[in-house]
């Protein structure tokens, strides 16, 4: 991979900034942070966003593909993974805010295929032995990584072309293959990482809504918040600006990947299904009002509000595990530390994350689309504790928030 011009890039970025209302930063940390990676070659493109209580450093650099030597904007599509897991449980919580769902309720309540489970207790070559689960599944466990479901279930199986998270099954057959498989452990006694229990959890939402998940979402989260390009099935405009996928490695240049075993092609035709699990497309520009939504305590920078307060602080911005599991709430993130320096969100597979700090107004997200390493990370995390370390000027912040006293 040749060296690579991207100051055009960065000052479109920057003007996309400015357009949509964000006082930029004038600062450069992540652009400095990632320069030499880009050089080397190991770096593609990526985007980087710094936010700070009105005050953002916005970062477009390298290519979306490298062989067409098209440039990386705010604007182009990628699969985010299982940053989809944060749309589910914002689902969720807006029907556990209505009073329509109660986290400790048990899953049967809704899909009752759930009423009888039995976990796997022992395995040979040729056989398994299996005892009935003494524990209730509820809600809270399938949605927080502790029900007991493997990764996937077999309906996304990756020897059949077209498996995986681009294909599959609709999510309430999903839910009921889950419920007629074993347990990995008794409900709520261990973690196991599972898009297969937010994929529960999704089913859950169209029992109590009568619509698809996917379609509640959109009228509920993508629509209000003006998320006009995220969507389970990119349009073939969206396909052909999109982030293209590469191999990394540190020290060798990076390689251009056809397509990962977990996302096959073709992307946007009929085999594909809605995953809550992972398999939202979107863009940087539509990540940025998720979660400036979520670090807004359920406002959106346009004004609309999608969850209450109280609902963000005390379900999404927190652990619903007991004291002594660590790890992911409903799908969003637990905090790192509790406290005012307590940061939720989520990353995924291709190497994307975003993160919020609803007591500070911060927020980190970070585009990309990797196999393998991320070498930079270090310097990236360094160039982050600069920006949010500094003196932030936003004494003209309410004039381009449209934030009222």
């Amino acid at each position: 991979m040749k060296r690579m011009f991207i100051s055009a890039a960065l000052v479109c970025c920057l003007a996309a900034s400015a357009q949509n209302g964000i006082k930029e930063s004038q600062t450069t940390y992540a652009k400095e942070a990632l320069q030499p990676y880009l050089e080397q070659g190991v770096l593609a493109g990526a985007i980087s966003v710094f936010y700070k209580d009105g005050v953002q450093e916005t970062c477009c650099i390298g290519y979306a593909d490298v062989a067409r030597k098209r440039p990386i904007w705010l604007d182009n599509a990628f699969m985010q993974c299982s940053q989809t897991k944060g749309f589910c449980g914002v689902t969720i919580a807006k029907l556990v805010e209505e009073g329509r769902i109660s986290l400790d309720d048990p899953v049967s309540n809704y899909l009752p295929e759930f009423k009888e489970l039995w976990v796997l207790d022992g395995r040979t070559d040729s056989t398994q032995t299996l005892r009935k689960a003494k524990n209730v599944l509820t809600v809270r466990m399938v949605l927080n990584h502790t029900g007991g479901f493997p990764f996937e279930v077999s309906a996304k199986r990756l020897d059949v072309r077209g498996g995986g998270w681009s294909g599959g099954a609709p999510i309430r057959q999903v839910a009921s293959i889950a419920a007629a498989s074993p347990l990995m452990f008794e409900p709520g006694t261990q973690v196991l990482y599972s898009n297969t229990g937010i994929d529960i959890g999704a089913a859950i939402v169209e029992t109590v809504t009568g619509m698809k998940w996917e379609n509640y979402l959109k009228r509920e989260v993508l629509d209000p918040l003006g998320m006009k390009s995220t969507w389970f099935w990119p349009t073939d405009e969206q396909i052909e600006a999109k982030i293209e996928l590469y191999d990394v490695q540190e020290g060798t240049p990076a390689r251009w990947r056809y397509e990962a075993e977990w996302e096959q092609r073709p992307y946007n035709d009929r085999h594909v299904f809605a995953s809550a699990g992972a398999g939202l497309w979107t863009t940087a520009e539509d990540q940025l009002k998720f979660y400036k939504m979520l670090m807004n305590l359920g406002v959106g920078d346009n004004g609309v509000r999608i969850l209450k307060e109280e609902t963000v602080k005390s379900i999404l911005a927190r652990s619903t595990r007991p004291a002594h599991m660590e790890g992911y709430s409903l799908g969003l993130g637990a905090p790192v530390k509790d406290g005012d320096d307590a940061w939720f969100g989520h990353g995924g597979a291709w190497g994307t994350n975003c993160m919020v700090n609803w007591h500070k107004k911060e927020l980190r997200l970070w585009v990309v689309q990797v196999c393998g390493s991320q070498p930079w990370s270090k310097d990236m995390d360094k160039a982050a504790e600069k920006f949010f370390s500094q003196e932030i000027d936003n004494k003209t912040r309410d004039a381009y928030t449209g934030r009222t006293k």
